[in-house]
């Protein structure tokens, strides 16, 4: 069975080494001194580890059951449900007044990749609760909060997203889910909604759902779509619940992965629901959790590529198979380990030095997130808003690629399920499909973020990495000529593939269209070669002080030198592809394909 150790180390040097939090002026950073951030990860690494990670087979093998209307979620989650409550695992960020412990959304971060990692369906329950509240925290009325959010908060209560339908997905303007005002403030919501992630389960008291429809006479398109809350349970105005409301499971869908949480088609059947934020003004309230969802399935990309990464490196270390081409290395064994081979090297190396940028990225996005929030910072909120289809979809690409390749390490027990390693790619695969599939993440960035407030933003990220590097430059000859010079380059394709789309975008919307996803992968690699060359900058910092811990910054150093050296010239290929246009792309009519 796989294995999971939380990598709290690493996140410490990020956190203190390479973010500087304390350092940052955020509203509620000065607290997070190294000894307290490390006591909650380790903290977390256990409960991941101990608790989480046996469980992630257990709910791969059973699933989850329907039974007369009931979800039964698989053995031992409802106690390990349990002992995460208590532990307020769930309200680690949210505010005190509801339950919460007002901890920064990076320690949150930093704590829902080991969740995550060690067992991404059952992290699911409360990750969907979290985004729920966030959404009722930002557009609820005071006594909306007041009545749902405390039970949230602490997952007495569970919440979900309800958005797509059987016949809608994506172009939300098309659903037919309808709400019928009823004169006294309240709805009668009917429609169905399919794929909804913990939809029903037996491990919290009641569903808090958040439910996408169409108020009668409303405008046609998204512009007519409004949000609800829609209760499995009534609640009087005491808190107390009460009846069962008219809402129902359907079904479980049967998945490729993620096969402990329930994914479920809703029926709602005149079900009492409350208008959650303006009418009409759904799809504003429901992005509250989405942007926040889209971080969250970034990290998902993330967590699955580390797990797989660590259970392949130990099966590398341990199998005996073939012979150093350079001398033998295990001379009392039959075979040296598989770890010698280059190629096995290579493909760790991918994914190391995939795993530790992209946990990089996903905090240093955090922090953006605390600032705009907590610091009220609109630039921070613009850069972090161009970013998260970034996040979203070249982490989730990468991050499933990358469990791929741990897979291939196995060889032939990499595709039998004794070893586990399957769970993790079928798993991971989700997360580039859900919260908005990776080609539409492609089109918004392009379409949508580049030109956002006059292209300010994009303009902003380009002078940051820019000033980045006048800061880091001549720390040595060698740190300029392994990090330096290649983020200087990629960064240049990136601003050459902006420019094509200025150029030729207009006159062609394809041909900006067309390349979206591959701007969308070089958008990535630049983000995590800036990354790398911070680590690179903080690790030979350390070492040129002293550090009695000089293996870790070396092997960051030596880890770093390999994704400047052999992932980030991808920027160049993908800028190649963009400037092709769109001709290739088009040049077939749909009969011919």
């Amino acid at each position: 069975m796989p294995s999971y150790t939380a990598p709290t180390k690493d996140a410490q040097f990020v956190l203190h080494d390479v973010l500087k939090i304390t350092e940052s002026g955020i509203p509620g950073y000065d607290e997070l001194e190294a000894d307290f951030t490390s006591a909650i990860l380790e903290e977390a690494g256990k409960i991941s580890s101990e608790v989480l990670a046996p469980l992630n087979a257990v709910g791969d093998t059973e699933g989850c059951t329907l039974e007369n209307g009931v979800v039964r979620t698989p053995t031992g989650f409802k106690a390990a449900f349990d002992q995460v409550k208590e532990g307020g695992w769930p309200g680690l960020d949210m505010p005190e007044e509801f339950g919460g412990q007002n901890m920064p959304y990076v320690i949150g971060t930093a704590v829902g990749e080991m969740f995550s990692a060690s067992n991404q369906a059952f992290t699911m329950y409360q990750g969907l609760t979290h985004g729920a509240a966030s959404a009722i925290l930002a557009h609820g009325t005071d006594a909306q909060k007041a009545k749902w959010l405390p039970n949230m908060v602490s997952c007495e209560w569970t919440g979900t997203m309800n958005l797509t339908e059987p016949h809608c997905g994506t172009d939300l303007g098309l659903m037919r889910t309808k709400a019928e005002p009823q004169g006294d403030g309240s709805f009668k919501i009917s429609g169905q909604k399919i794929f909804i992630s913990a939809g029903e389960h037996d491990m919290a008291g009641n569903i808090v759902h958040l439910v996408l429809a169409k108020i009668t006479g409303a405008p046609e398109g998204i512009k007519g779509v409004s949000l609800f809350i829609v209760p499995k349970f009534m609640v009087d105005d005491d808190g107390n619940m009460g009846e069962r409301n008219s809402v129902s499971c359907g079904k479980i869908e049967e998945k490729m992965g993620i096969h402990g949480n329930s994914t479920c088609v809703m029926n709602y059947d005149e079900a009492t629901g409350y208008l959650l934020g303006e009418e009409h003004k759904g799809m504003r309230a429901m992005f509250t959790m989405m942007n926040e969802a889209r971080l969250g399935v970034g990290m998902q990309g993330l967590a699955q590529a580390e797990v797989a990464y660590q259970n392949a490196l130990e099966y590398a270390k341990d199998r005996l198979q073939g012979r150093d081409v350079t001398g033998v290395k295990n001379p009392d064994g039959p075979a040296d380990p598989l770890i010698v081979h280059p190629d096995i090297r290579r493909s760790l190396m991918d994914q190391k030095s995939f795993a530790e940028g992209a946990r990089a990225f996903i905090l240093w996005g955090a922090t953006m997130i605390d600032r705009a929030h907590r610091g009220k910072d609109q630039d921070a909120d613009g850069l972090i808003s161009l970013l998260t289809p970034v996040i979203k979809g070249f982490l989730t690409d990468q991050g499933y690629d990358m469990t791929v390749k741990a897979q291939q390490v196995y060889g032939g027990h990499g595709y039998i399920e004794e070893w586990g390693m399957s769970q993790f790619t079928r798993d991971a695969r989700i997360a580039q499909i859900y919260e908005g599939a990776n080609g539409v993440q492609a089109l918004d960035l392009v379409g949508r973020k580049l030109a956002q407030d006059g292209g300010k933003h994009v303009m902003a990220f380009f002078d940051l990495v820019k000033t980045t590097i006048g800061e880091l430059k001549g720390q040595n000859e060698a740190f300029d000529q392994d990090f330096i010079e290649p983020l200087k380059a990629a960064s240049k394709d990136l601003q050459a593939a902006g420019m094509y789309f200025m150029q030729n975008g207009m006159k062609d919307p394809n041909n900006a269209l067309s390349g979206s996803n591959d701007f969308m992968h070089m958008f990535g690699h630049v983000c995590l070669g800036l990354m790398w060359a911070k680590m690179a900058h903080a690790a030979q910092s350390a070492l040129d002080g002293g550090t009695s811990d000089k293996d870790f910054f070396e092997t960051k150093i030596a880890t770093g030198r390999y994704y400047m050296a052999r992932q980030l010239p991808a920027t160049a290929l993908h800028l190649t592809r963009i400037e092709t246009g769109a001709e290739t792309v088009m040049a077939l009519d749909a009969a011919n394909f």
